[in-house]
């Protein structure tokens, strides 16, 4: 989904007087950024492993709710699922056209899914919960759209738990936990599974993985997270900059170690 970030933005500071071109540019830089991390072997096992959970069957109905650029909802249609993509945003859903236009894919959000009650097989949202405001109502909206025996996956990270080796720890806590408090629900991971099982959900299962990042791939990430830590008044400009001075120097040096905590939240319907 268009506000599916897989972290701050980490590039120039100036904004643009046309909002719709400076929209239009954020989608583009986001797009990008998420095509870098979907191509690292770890997404792709990632990808792999809630295929494996979903279990479709050729044929089978299933909802990538969030899609993003298409590239989950390609890969379940071609392992001959009949794939439907939803994203709220058209700019996503553009691009996702323009590289795939043989995909099903609808403008929709979690909330309100365009499908009549237990008409899927498969429900899947990756790095999506965190920005929805209400988890428990895109619960009950999967749960409505889920035939009896449908299979759900939830994958997320937990923003509140980001490891980032720095010379000052404590700015680093700072800024993890002010990126974390600017999103609507940053530890959703933690609280899917109770909210699975008061949904009606049934063999509930979690699965952990870290992932981790030591090219300079990361800096763009943690230089927009430094600077969104600024903006929400949660560190001071000099001190900012003294963290993004060591964060910039590792890159140089081959030194930069980041750590995300990543979770998958699977569930079946009850027949």
């Amino acid at each position: 989904m268009a506000t599916n970030p897989s972290a701050p933005d980490g590039d120039a500071d100036t904004v643009d007087a046309d909002p719709v071109s400076d929209s239009t540019e954020a989608t583009d830089r986001l797009i990008a950024r998420l095509d870098l991390f979907d191509q690292r072997p770890e997404a792709r096992s990632l990808r792999a492993r809630i295929r494996e959970l979903l279990a479709p069957a050729h044929g089978d109905a299933v909802v990538d709710v969030g899609c993003g650029s298409g590239l989950a909802v390609a890969e379940l249609a071609d392992a001959g699922a009949a794939a439907v993509g939803i994203d709220p945003d058209p700019r996503m859903l553009s691009h996702a056209r323009a590289r795939r236009p043989d995909l099903d894919l609808r403008e929709a959000g979690a909330y309100d899914l365009p499908f009549p009650d237990g008409a899927l097989n498969g429900y899947r949202a990756e790095k999506v919960y965190h920005v929805l405001d209400d988890t428990p109502r895109a619960l009950a909206e999967a749960h409505r759209v889920l035939a009896p025996g449908g299979r759900l996956v939830l994958a997320g990270q937990d923003w509140d738990a980001y490891i980032v080796d720095s010379d000052h720890p404590d700015t680093t806590r700072a800024i993890v936990r002010a990126t974390a408090d600017g999103l609507p629900a940053p530890r959703a991971p933690r609280s899917e599974r109770a909210l699975l099982l008061d949904a009606g959900f049934e063999r509930v299962r979690v699965e952990g993985r870290v992932l981790t990042f030591t090219d300079d791939e990361v800096l763009g990430m943690l230089l927009g997270m430094a600077r969104a830590a600024v903006t929400a008044g949660a560190v001071g400009e000099e001190r900012a900059e003294e963290w993004t001075a060591d964060q910039r120097d590792r890159a140089q040096r081959g030194r930069l170690f980041v750590a995300i905590p990543f979770f998958l939240v699977s569930a079946v319907k009850a027949e």
